[in-house]
């Protein structure tokens, strides 16, 4: 019994003379960093290549062809026809020549108070009003044949104008022949005597030469008269 706390004596001594065992060493506090931000995922620069670019072999879009368009050739221009004159009735036994008389159409080249007279056949032409309403001489025999009041205007670019001198007595007359492409169309008068300018237009269609001569047998007889001396005419 007392080996046995001999023993244990010694042995406490032992392990009083080798000292306590090592405490464990003890570690820095850990540091404690400030959390920091992942830069942001950015994409890697794309190479840039020298080489020409090349579209992905996608279906190429449908494309709109253009419609088939019909090119329209200019018509050809037509004449249109003049309305036809309402003649009045024939004069029984009428006189050999019957008098139009009308207010000139050049008035600042006439004299004042003055008026245009030319004599007619009745049983070759008809006293009435042309399409605008101012008095005018048909013919009663050539469809289309008319003499009418005119004053000078201007044209359009596919008509020229040829001018002749037609001289009766004492009445001097400017005749302008006008075509239209080549084509003689119509033509006018304009002249007078010593008090009186006026201007007369001749349209046909048919039979140009015979309507012509029956009108320049009228147009001859122009002659003036005091205004009140003047034949009424037919108003519109």
């Amino acid at each position: 019994m007392i080996r046995r706390i001999v023993l244990i004596l010694i042995l406490m001594i032992l392990m009083t003379s080798c000292g306590g065992g090592a405490a464990p060493a003890t570690q820095p506090p850990a540091a404690t960093e400030a959390p920091t931000e992942e830069p942001a995922a950015t994409e890697p620069p794309a190479f840039q290549s020298l080489e020409a670019p090349t579209q992905a072999t996608t279906q190429p879009l449908p494309t709109a062809s253009p419609e088939p368009t019909s090119t329209q050739l200019p018509e050809t221009p037509t004449d249109t026809p003049l309305p036809t004159l309402e003649l009045p009735t024939e004069i029984v036994n009428p006189p050999a020549q019957l008098a139009w008389d009308g207010v000139p159409t050049y008035l600042a080249e006439s004299t004042p108070g003055y008026a245009f007279r030319v004599r007619y056949d009745p049983e070759l032409w008809a006293l009435t009003t042309d399409q605008f309403g101012f008095a005018a001489l048909a013919h009663r025999n050539i469809p289309a044949c008319v003499i009418s009041v005119t004053s000078g205007r201007g044209l359009p670019l596919n008509m020229t104008v040829e001018h002749d001198m037609l001289s009766i007595e004492d009445v001097t007359f400017d005749v302008g022949n006008v075509f239209e492409n080549g084509v003689l169309k119509f033509i006018t008068f304009t002249g007078g005597n010593a008090n009186i300018i006026t201007g007369f237009q001749l349209d046909f269609e048919e039979q140009t030469d015979e309507c012509r001569a029956d009108a320049v047998a009228v147009l001859s007889t122009l002659t003036s008269v005091r205004a009140s001396q003047a034949t009424p005419t037919l108003t519109p």
